[in-house]
């Protein structure tokens, strides 16, 4: 997969996407700043999380304006927009859809008026209780199929109580992955549910705050990083500054796949480097599987740190061997089937000079159904590479993720129907080999049960229904279409 910096968001059909990402928040309360374009900016920083659409919503206390639409960040906004929201306080989203249609109707932040006043809410994750939620909602109240939608009408719908007081009510009902930014005219709100399956952080800005989904969204911004938002913690940040309230105890299982994948590079979880980790991750690959070859070459961007690790631990020479087309985004344009076929060219393309008559160890962070690897390893061969050894930094994804990435199902995940040596027929490597799980766990220095590695070993920390589960499943309760096949 290519990923954070460069990843391609082809409209392929379902069998070719990667696995997807899910959605990145940004929150800042900065009276006297221009958290208009502080948050424009945050959401740049987090744009490899969600490329469906993108939003923000701002008050001046007074009344919220929101303002979203389909497309990138940098699509979405521009400075005139920018210019005309002002305000002290401000919420972001950039979307990947895990629950709902990549429709308009489903991009965030999303908002409601209720008698006592507005309410706008950013996600990040996944509910798994989302039926039983909606059912709690009064007639049919829904504008949208998400389970951000349920949540907003929920907590706007607070019976004279204060958004607080709301909050504290609905969280402890809530199950599965959410990292929230929400906000009424004067304060912002942060909650993150009590496994802490998603990253959640705070920084200081000046005289004011931010929380973000990583901490790079912070560095980008010129924001201090504090400390992560506990599992099972919520903040409200106004002119009093930050308050701490704990809806739930804390059962520490954060994701594993954003050090393999989700995050970017430059960000730190648990005090941890994510380079650093994949790095790691890298060396320990280097001497779990060698390889007898010439050249180590990445699969750019997200398999770069774990190859630079591979090359210092096997001893074997580092070599950029693809080159990646920086400047291909997002496009909805269906590609005819010669097109659909060639379409990994459009992202990387092989140095020939670098690997021609090379025994090549490639290096890539994981294999989802493998149509990737396949094609990659084609093209190799093709620019005359002598062999090709293949060589991933996580192990084989064999169960589908239920908290916030739209991992594809078990019957589509390639590891979770082939053996190893069959993956490697299929993709046509010479050698594959994987990551261990315990190493793999051991390079992030977080103990492995405080960590989500279900989509890795099946053993989920918050049980799921999987019948009243689904990414349409609000869409099929109302009858409501849904939009042609996802990116």
């Amino acid at each position: 997969m290519s990923h954070p910096d460069g990843r391609l968001s082809m409209d392929l059909d379902p069998v070719e996407r990667p696995a997807q990402d899910e959605c990145g928040v940004f929150g800042v309360w900065a009276p006297g700043e221009e958290v208009s374009k502080l948050t424009y900016f945050g959401l740049y920083a987090l744009q490899h999380r969600g490329q469906e659409s993108a939003g923000i919503a701002l008050s001046d206390g007074e009344r919220i304006v929101v303002y979203k639409d389909m497309g990138l960040v940098s699509q979405v906004f521009n400075e005139a927009t920018l210019e005309s929201l002002k305000g002290h306080l401000a919420i972001g989203h950039c979307r990947y859809s895990t629950t709902g249609s990549p429709v308009w109707e489903n991009a965030q932040p999303t908002f409601y008026t209720a008698r006592e006043g507005g309410l706008a809410l950013g996600h990040n994750g996944n509910l798994i209780n989302t039926p039983e939620l909606a059912a709690m909602l009064p007639g049919d109240r829904l504008g949208a199929t998400t389970d951000t939608e349920v949540l907003t009408n929920l907590l706007a719908q607070n019976g004279g109580r204060t958004t607080e007081e709301a909050a504290l009510d609905l969280l402890p009902k809530v199950q599965g992955a959410f990292s929230l930014v929400f906000m009424d005219e004067d304060t912002l709100y942060a909650a993150r549910d009590p496994q802490g399956i998603r990253p959640f952080v705070l920084g200081r800005l000046g005289g004011g705050w931010a929380v973000a989904s990583e901490t790079a969204a912070l560095d980008i911004v010129g924001a201090t990083f504090v400390r992560e938002i506990e599992p099972g913690e919520m903040l409200t940040i106004d002119e009093r500054g930050v308050r701490s309230m704990r809806f739930a105890a804390a059962e520490p299982k954060g994701c594993l796949f954003e050090y393999v994948y989700l995050a970017r590079p430059d960000t730190t979880i648990a005090g941890r480097n994510v380079n650093s980790t994949r790095v790691e991750v890298g060396r320990r690959l280097a001497d779990e599987h060698p390889a007898d070859a010439d050249l180590v070459i990445p699969v750019p961007e997200s398999g770069t740190p774990a190859a630079v690790g591979y090359a210092r631990g096997s001893g074997i020479p580092f070599a950029q061997g693809l080159v990646k087309n920086s400047y291909v985004g997002r496009t909805f344009i269906q590609p005819s089937q010669t097109l659909r076929e060639l379409g990994i060219r459009l992202k990387l393309n092989p140095l020939r000079d670098v690997i021609e008559g090379k025994r090549l160890v490639v290096v890539d962070d994981s294999i989802v159904r493998g149509n990737t690897q396949r094609a990659l390893v084609r093209m190799l061969r093709e620019a005359g590479a002598a062999e090709v050894h293949v060589r991933i930094s996580s192990p084989p994804v064999m169960w589908p993720c239920y908290y916030g990435v739209d991992f594809a199902s078990k019957a589509e995940l390639i590891a979770g129907n082939l053996s190893t040596e069959e993956i490697r027929a299929s993709i046509g490597a010479d050698s594959l080999g994987f990551i261990g799980l315990d190493e793999l766990v051991a390079a992030t220095d977080v103990a492995k049960d405080r960590l989500c590695r279900a989509c890795f070993d099946g053993v989920y920390p918050i049980e799921v229904d999987e019948a009243s589960r689904g990414k349409y499943l609000l869409e099929k309760a109302c009858g409501a279409p849904k939009a042609g096949s996802p990116a």
